[in-house]
């Protein structure tokens, strides 16, 4: 890579900081097996002046459905689940499950939701809303998660995923794409199918083993002083402390959470998270920790759509031209569709307060880029470092 070209990203973290667009945010860039940079910038706390150093520690928000997705594809390799296998074989409470249908009116499904279906966002399952029956229940019970997200008589991850079994979807399972609920319920099922409390699976099977020592459910007393505050951009006001739980995740993470949410609910450093993209990279091995044989990785980062689900997608999220979706994650189908430069076979996500990765094992490429800014999912940031990479190859 041409790294002097690659100083560019810290223009751009630099202009985003004073711009009062985020307060801090880091970047970390690997290619051919080494890291090519590494660059920060501003506040991991305004209110205390902590900069935003490598070993501060971020939530993740949907940044955990790629982990969540890794451990169902090791579950899959050791022959333990078939994403053929319908849902209710783990999670009875979906056995007779109903969807509204385009006037609102809830119907039976004639199809069961399969595994396969939580991996890609078509089981039906949404993030909530008013839209119709299923979304208002939806938000109901996020909404009680979160206020008891601190509180000891909280759902737990199979309790959760249990109610929502009664919960009408959004649509006939299969037919269609909606981003949502898909990944939380998928942590249910690598709970039963491994008989391990899911914390515990991703600990043994994936933290231990690439030696992510920063990441989990929740940030230990004495790692606190590493936890990035969490901020909304006010406008020409500027950036304000946020401090409300989202979607169930405590914002201060100070206690094990009974939910344990798989598409939301980790926290990690830069460089833990950038071990979990360098497994993926290298074929399932880091540094000679093997987690996924060769065709377990190729098959997390090869997936796509059918037309009916791709064109949901595509609706759906209109920031992705050239992408499908797969696994818990964006794939690249038509880079020149791309809003960015990019790659065919690129992949990764982003979390809901402007964590970004990427993967592309064409150009031996990983990028993770940190930051905490409410509402942002894939930033202008994101996207600006992402066209200087790309750029730099």
């Amino acid at each position: 890579m041409d790294t002097s070209h690659l100083s560019h990203i810290q223009e751009v973290l630099d202009g985003a900081v004073v711009s009062e667009y985020l307060a801090g945010a880091s970047c970390l860039v690997f290619q051919g097996g080494k890291e090519q940079g590494y660059w920060e910038s501003g506040l991991a706390d305004m209110e205390k002046k902590v900069p935003f150093r490598r070993d501060t520690i971020c939530r993740m928000y949907s940044m955990s459905k790629p982990v969540t997705s890794v451990a169902a594809a090791i579950l899959l390799q050791d022959g333990k689940i078939d994403l053929m296998e319908e849902l209710d074989s783990y999670i009875p409470e979906f056995s007779h499950i109903t969807y509204c249908d385009h006037k609102g009116k809830v119907r039976e499904s004639p199809r069961q939701i399969l595994l396969k279906d939580l991996m890609n966002m078509t089981s039906g399952l949404s993030y909530g809303g008013e839209d119709n029956e299923g979304r208002k229940r939806t938000s109901e019970l996020i909404g009680e998660i979160a206020s008891k997200a601190d509180r000891n008589d909280c759902m737990d991850t199979m309790e959760f995923a249990s109610l929502l079994g009664f919960v009408p979807l959004d649509f006939i399972p299969g037919s269609s794409w909606e981003y949502g609920l898909s990944a939380d319920v998928m942590g249910a099922v690598i709970e039963k199918a491994s008989g391990m409390k899911f914390s515990d699976f991703l600990q043994k099977r994936i933290f231990a083993t690439l030696g992510m020592k920063d990441t989990a459910f929740y940030v230990p007393q004495d790692k606190q002083g590493r936890l990035a505050k969490v901020y909304s951009c006010q406008g020409k006001g500027g950036l304000k402390l946020f401090k409300e739980n989202r979607l169930g995740i405590s914002n201060g993470m100070t206690r094990p959470p009974r939910f344990e949410s798989g598409g939301a609910g980790l926290a990690s450093t830069i460089d833990d998270y950038m071990k979990f993209c360098l497994m993926l990279l290298g074929g399932g091995n880091l540094g000679g920790a093997r987690l996924l044989s060769r065709r377990a990785a190729d098959f997390i980062g090869s997936g796509c759509l059918d037309r009916r689900q791709q064109k949901a997608f595509e609706k759906t999220q209109p920031h992705l031209p050239g992408y499908s979706y797969a696994n818990l994650m964006r794939v690249m189908k038509e880079p020149g569709r791309s809003l960015t430069i990019s790659e065919k076979g690129e992949f990764g996500w982003d979390g809901w307060l402007g964590t970004f990765m990427l993967v592309d094992p064409a150009n031996e490429l990983a990028a993770v880029i940190m930051m905490q800014r409410v509402d942002t999912g894939l930033s202008p940031v994101a996207r600006k470092i992402k066209n200087i990479i790309y750029t730099a190859l």
